[in-house]
């Protein structure tokens, strides 16, 4: 029987989401479940591992099921998964205890000496400087669970757990795809290996870290017991995978150097595309992720806030409008941004800084949010695209980072999805700040196909993962081009953004 299809699971923090394709890319079928998060105790962030298994076979068997697809016409199947939070696994492939989640934060201490013994070579070998990750997580577990520590046998993706539960996996066999290991702390990024420097300097023991492959590599395939749980042929491919940004990225297209890709979620995140490794040694905001594409590079930052910022403002502040509450988000979000379009580009002089909750990218955990300049004329239009510019005024600094570090790189085209990605002021606003044309894209799901096209790779179905990705991405609508007069406007307006952001990290610091 011909294989036709295709399916890509999305294992995130708070869902699950599945999808069947077609190898062209058309969507037959999705599926998604939420997983549950828990928090023992204050600054303690945990998953259940299993919760990745069992939310994975659940989304995977809806999808084949509503489809009517006959399950051995799928040629294989691969997982994209959460970046910086990890997994522990005995000998028999077995948890050793819950999933560190990315937003787990009792390694806080280790992310500090680490910085402090050899901030600059981790940022130089791996491309991120120390921060919530891996290599800081693995740290805590070493030196405050010893006995844990000890049964460990290797530290895990969900991705890795999942497939290797599907196919069979023992300890030895586990594997890392190498999307994800700029958040390791203890890679050689560049070479694509484990650095046995960073190892040896903190006493982590290699032989705990998983191999280090490709993502379409082929790590096994579905069990005859999984293919029940599943609803799966046994005998299916299952390939490595990717970490969920480098699966959009692909998803999206990102395929050549030159290009952005802004995912316009909860948090902000602006990734974009090199054929150079660069490491951020100077500022520090800049991590640098190895694309699916090999010999593709995705410097990127993000705002842990960035959507979460317009929520904030519209349910604090923007609620009730001439004393009529409005009956849902979307009718609410149009009024606001229709107030916003009449307010001059750079909101006469009004500033917002995004860091509600800490900045990120430089890392400042105790930064916070502020307004700077606000006069008597400033009405909540002001203060509303005073919001949206400062994304726009963030990411103007990922870029401006970004240049310095690759000063031939010609940015021609950012894509962008997400919630944020819907109306047309918010894009024409960063379009105009960066300089850069916005393109938004059909569909809403862009992990799962860029999985999907992985495991198509793995199952020689796709021989091109970046010409591929270029046929089965398509534009929503026309670009929104730089207005050159607001363009000019907003010039100076960033540097006095960037000299903002640099008292108030000075600041919230002190």
């Amino acid at each position: 029987m011909q294989k036709r299809y295709l399916i890509g699971v999305d294992l995130g923090t708070s869902s699950t989401k599945a999808a069947l394709y077609q190898i062209d890319g058309k969507l037959i079928s999705d599926a998604s479940v939420e997983v549950p998060l828990f928090y023992p105790k204050p600054g303690v962030v945990e998953q259940e591992n299993e919760d990745f298994y069992t939310s994975a076979a659940q989304t995977v068997r809806n999808c084949i099921e509503s489809s009517g697809v006959e399950p051995k016409e799928i040629a294989a199947i691969a997982f994209d998964s959460q970046m910086a939070g990890v997994g522990l696994v005995d000998e028999n492939f077995h948890p050793v205890a819950r999933f560190d989640s990315w937003l787990d934060m009792r390694c806080q201490p280790y992310i500090e000496m680490v910085d402090k013994d050899c901030g600059d070579l981790v940022t130089k070998l791996t491309g991120c400087p120390p921060t919530c990750d891996h290599g800081s997580k693995m740290l805590w577990w070493k030196n405050e669970q010893p006995e844990i520590y000890r049964r460990t046998a290797k530290f895990v993706m969900p991705g890795t757990y999942v497939a290797g539960r599907m196919a069979g996996l023992n300890s030895d066999q586990a594997f890392i795809d190498y999307t994800y290991i700029h958040f390791s702390g203890f890679a050689d990024a560049e070479r694509g290996q484990w650095s046995d420097q960073l190892c040896s300097r903190f006493g982590l023991d290699i032989q705990k870290l998983p191999k280090i492959v490709e993502p379409w590599q082929g790590v096994g395939e579905v069990t005859v017991s999984a293919s029940k749980t599943f609803g799966l042929a046994p005998g299916t491919l299952i390939a490595a995978g990717a970490g969920d940004t480098a699966a959009n990225a692909l998803g999206a297209g990102i395929v050549e150097p030159g290009m952005i890709f802004d995912v316009a979620g909860t948090a902000a995140v602006l990734a974009g595309c090199t054929d150079k490794f660069v490491a951020d040694s100077k500022f520090r905001a800049l991590l640098t992720m190895r694309s699916v594409i090999p010999g593709l590079w995705n410097p990127l930052a993000y705002i842990g806030g960035g959507g979460l910022a317009l929520r904030w403002f519209r349910d604090h502040f923007f609620n009730t409008l001439h004393g009529k509450k409005l009956t849902s988000d979307e009718s609410l979000y149009s009024e606001m941004l229709h107030l916003a379009e009449a307010v001059p580009a750079g909101s006469d002089g009004l500033f917002f800084s995004p860091h509600l909750g800490g900045r990120i990218c430089p890392s400042n955990p105790k930064m916070r949010g502020a307004w700077v300049g606000v006069s008597w004329s400033h009405s909540q239009a002001h203060f509303f695209r005073a919001i949206l510019e400062s994304v726009a005024y963030e990411y103007a600094y990922y870029l401006h980072i970004l240049r310095e570090l690759v000063p031939d790189l010609k940015l021609f085209e950012a894509r962008v999805v997400g919630g944020g990605a819907k109306g047309k002021t918010w894009n024409q606003i960063k379009a105009d700040i960066l300089g850069v044309p916005y393109q938004r894209l059909a569909g809403n799901e862009f992990g799962t196909w860029g999985a999907a096209m992985i495991a198509g790779k793995s199952a020689g179905v796709i021989n091109n993962l970046a010409e591929h990705a270029k046929k089965t991405v398509f534009p929503e609508g026309t670009p929104f081009h730089p207005e050159e007069s607001n363009h000019q406007i907003y010039k100076p307006i960033i540097e006095k953004y960037i000299e903002m952001q640099s008292m108030l990290n000075t600041f919230f610091i002190n």
